[in-house]
């Protein structure tokens, strides 16, 4: 019996999120008025009452989850005990400060850069994703390259769940995209209301400028494996993780994959932490005989 940590991504957020374990918590209190000091502005107030607007801003949304994934996990106290985590997209952030690769200080500042950056190339090359429900993996992959060859950039993002896959690219691509879907037989084939291309080529330059962040922080050697959202394996060594989470920015969040993996490796309880309870929902259409609960 192996249990599992997941940490959940973009799009969990809501407004009063962590102000429960800020007023019960020494400790996640201290940790929030830390992250006001390295962010330069007071992110708890937007957390704990600000407007769904406020909260959807790239520089507040990341951190935020991101924040109140952490914090929850660190109030855990003896019952954090991973044998395995992962996190999704910008989970995974979370998911290495869990098993101490990262420290909070420095995993909250590469967070926040990797907002700024990622808002940065939206702006550059407006872009957009949508969710393909019921059609085949296979199927859209191939669809999104007959896109692609044809000049507009259009590609597989991530792999939520079998029967729920997320493309990404530009927006006169991803609207080919969704017609091209829906003729081949996809339940539905829907726009996001995202900022832009996640997870795609696109998403280069904000790649380049988060890779000599990355680079120039310290990462040290894992308690239990992290498994990532590019390989969609367990990965012990620092080298390797970092390496991986610089790809991640324009590489496919392969989550289905990487809870078929952790499953087959042992993992019998999957404990969300943060945010929400999408991870779990997920968890359970990809591996339906193990357990989920939330932090």
């Amino acid at each position: 019996m192996k249990k599992a940590f997941v940490f959940p991504g973009q799009g969990s957020q809501f407004s009063g999120m962590g102000k429960e374990l800020f007023e019960t918590s020494e400790l996640a209190k201290n940790l929030f008025l830390q992250a006001n000091e390295i962010l330069g502005f007071k992110i708890t107030d937007i957390m704990f009452s600000g407007t769904d607007d406020e909260l959807k801003q790239t520089k507040v949304t990341q951190p935020a989850i991101f924040l109140h994934s952490v914090i929850l996990a660190a109030t855990l106290g003896d019952s954090f005990k991973p044998d395995m985590v992962a996190g999704h997209s910008l989970g995974e952030f979370s998911a290495l400060v869990a098993n101490k690769t990262l420290s909070f200080e420095n995993a909250l500042t590469l967070v926040s850069k990797r907002a700024l950056a990622m808002q940065k190339a939206c702006e550059i090359n407006p872009s957009t994703m949508a969710a393909v429900l019921n059609l085949a993996d296979e199927t859209i992959e191939s669809i999104c390259k007959e896109i692609s060859d044809a000049g507009q950039v259009v590609v597989a993002a991530n792999y939520n769940c079998p029967g729920q896959l997320v493309i990404s690219g530009t927006i006169e691509g991803i609207n080919i995209a969704c017609e091209k879907m829906k003729a081949a037989g996809a339940k539905r084939a829907l726009v996001l209301p995202v900022g832009g291309a996640f997870h795609s080529p696109l998403m280069e330059p904000a790649r380049v400028e988060l890779e000599a962040a990355i680079n120039a922080t310290e990462f040290n050697q894992p308690i239990c494996p992290v498994y990532q959202n590019v390989t969609a394996s367990a990965v012990s060594n620092p080298n390797e993780i970092k390496k991986n989470l610089i790809l991640q920015l324009t590489a496919p969040v392969k989550w289905t994959q990487t809870i078929q993996q952790m499953t087959a490796d042992g993992a019998t309880h999957y404990t969300e932490v943060g945010p929400g309870k999408v991870l779990q929902g997920l968890v359970k259409k990809i591996s339906p005989e193990v357990e989920t609960t939330s932090a």
